[in-house]
């Protein structure tokens, strides 16, 4: 996959296109994050519904590897909390939060879509109302 087609990608999930999930996500992908398992388009659409409907997020790409059949990101995502949720996926959240997510992750491509989805973490955290940061691990 080309860099352009890819962030083209990155950049419609910025603005919670969900269209982007069903142009780049195979409906038989299988997206292993942590241990949490997202299967398709449609997984990918209900989970970041859930995530959205209180946060903002931003993708960062700070390094982009591609071949014909596989892709391979490093990562900064930032999560903003907009609204309390008390059933968000990172458990109870309050407005003003934030979470920040450092990773690699892996996609394997058949015709330019996504059929496995890989992330690994090399840290997650939560800075609190009061600015303070707490690492905390993989949250799936």
């Amino acid at each position: 996959m080309l860099k352009a087609t890819f962030d083209d990608y990155i950049a419609r999930f910025n603005a919670r296109d969900p269209g982007a999930f069903e142009d780049y996500i195979d409906p038989k992908c299988v997206v292993l994050n942590g241990t949490l398992v997202i299967n398709g388009a449609e997984g990918m659409k209900a989970h970041y519904a859930r995530i959205w409907r209180s946060c903002s997020e931003e993708l960062h790409v700070e390094r982009f590897v591609s071949d014909d059949d596989s892709l391979a990101i490093q990562m900064w995502t930032h999560f903003a909390v907009q609204k309390d949720d008390e059933d968000s996926p990172f458990g109870p959240v309050k407005a003003g939060e934030c979470f920040d997510y450092h990773g690699i992750i892996m996609y394997q491509l058949v015709n330019n879509k996504f059929t496995d989805i890989k992330v690994s973490y090399l840290s997650f955290s939560r800075t609190d109302l009061d600015g303070n940061t707490i690492e905390l691990g993989i949250p799936h």
